[in-house]
């Protein structure tokens, strides 16, 4: 099947189940005060219109427009201010990543979902350099769709996809190895010239295109961020253990402090505040 079957088939018939009017009778009368605006950005009409329903039918949210192609989600989210957009990737002209960046660099405060066919690390991996607040596949449920649109409203970080984190790890793990290749390859002529990406600690961040990484109250230490980094990578506590030698409940110690540091609750909402700040290579 093909990615715009696949699409139809997914958002196209996910409202049913609720009429047109029980849709419209759930909206709030008056004015749209107090609902979060939505853009919609899919290249298939099928799909926004699937979408729409959904979004259109919730008392707290409101479709503020349409696009269907990249250079159409940036003008739509210049002119209409969204709070949120739910994004495609693969559209005409320019994808969504790069739409996502685009649309960042004027209002940072947008917060973006990716929302596609395809589970596979680039798009996670890209999405989140991009400043995407969340991931998610087009055949999500309506419910689903709906918890992750509000938990992203309230700034909370969304890749919900079962590969997710698995993927986030291999990406990294592969751009590591083609960077030492490179560096292989190409010697540098000085040692500053050699030093990576993982931020040492006490080193200042480089800023996050949504603002949503958390500044540290303290900074992390050489051995946290040695196990921060095996945690880009997708490893167990039991693997980082015998990776850096140590005991795997030291390394649970880590990773509790890791989490306190950043004030999150799980490994995937740490790691792609890592890899937005550039603490991991």
């Amino acid at each position: 099947m093909n990615k715009h079957e696949t699409d139809g088939k997914s958002m196209g018939t996910a409202g049913l189940g609720q009429s047109d009017a029980a849709a419209n009778a759930a909206k709030p009368s008056g004015s749209n005060c107090g609902q979060a605006k939505v853009l919609l950005v899919d290249d298939q009409p099928l799909v926004r219109q699937g979408m729409k329903y959904i979004i259109g039918a919730q008392h707290d949210l409101v479709v503020a427009g349409e696009a269907g192609s990249g250079p159409e989600a940036v003008a739509a989210a210049l002119d209409k201010h969204p709070d949120l957009i739910l994004m495609d990737v693969q559209m005409p002209e320019f994808n969504g990543i790069e739409a996502a960046r685009r649309i960042l660099a004027e209002q940072p405060n947008c917060k973006i979902v990716i929302l596609t066919t395809f589970d596979t690390e680039e798009y996670v991996f890209e999405g989140i350099r991009a400043g995407a607040i969340g991931y998610l596949l087009k055949d999500t449920e309506p419910e689903e769709l709906l918890a992750a649109v509000r938990a992203a409203l309230r700034g909370e970080v969304i890749f919900r996809t079962a590969l997710a984190a698995k993927l986030i790890g291999q990406a990294l793990q592969r751009q590591a190895e083609e960077a030492a290749r490179a560096a292989a390859a190409n010697p540098p002529a000085s040692p500053e010239a050699v030093s990576g990406n993982v931020q040492p600690a006490g080193r200042e961040r480089t800023a996050d295109p949504q603002g949503e990484v958390p500044e540290l109250l303290q900074p992390f230490t050489a051995r946290e961020l040695e196990v921060l980094q095996q945690m880009a990578y997708g490893l167990r506590n039991e693997e980082i253990a015998a990776k850096l030698f140590v005991s795997e409940s030291t390394v649970k110690t880590h990773v509790h402090r890791i989490l306190q540091k950043f004030d999150v609750q799980d490994r995937t909402q740490a790691v792609v505040y890592a890899i937005r700040s550039g603490m991991v290579q």
